[in-house]
């Protein structure tokens, strides 16, 4: 699956998921720090890439739909620091693997 790790994301947590075998770019790795974040949006539509953030506007479906999209991740956690986003980016990675096999023939 291609993801796009927003810029408030450990980009160390990229190793986990490319390791998990998904296609992950960061916004750092863009050079794209300091995007606005509809520009965000529109760019994970145009690249087909599901948006993980820890951005809780991106929770808004009113602003941020998530029909035509590939989706919207906002994790949320007790704190930000690395070892709890690691855990949820596991979590993420389980589900994923979850919808992964739900779609396989």
């Amino acid at each position: 699956m291609k993801l796009k790790l927003d810029e408030n994301l450990d980009t160390r947590l990229s190793a986990l998921l490319k390791q998990a075998g998904h296609d992950v770019l960061t916004v750092r790795d863009q050079s794209l720090l300091g995007i606005e974040d509809q520009a965000l949006y529109e760019l994970c539509i145009r690249e087909r890439s599901v948006l993980v953030s820890l951005d809780k506007d991106f929770s808004n479906v009113l602003r941020f739909s998530p029909r035509g999209t590939p989706r919207l991740v906002v994790l949320r956690g007790p704190d930000d620091v690395f070892l709890t986003m690691r855990i949820l980016i596991q979590t993420l990675i389980q589900a994923l693997a979850i919808v992964g096999k739900s779609k396989s023939p």
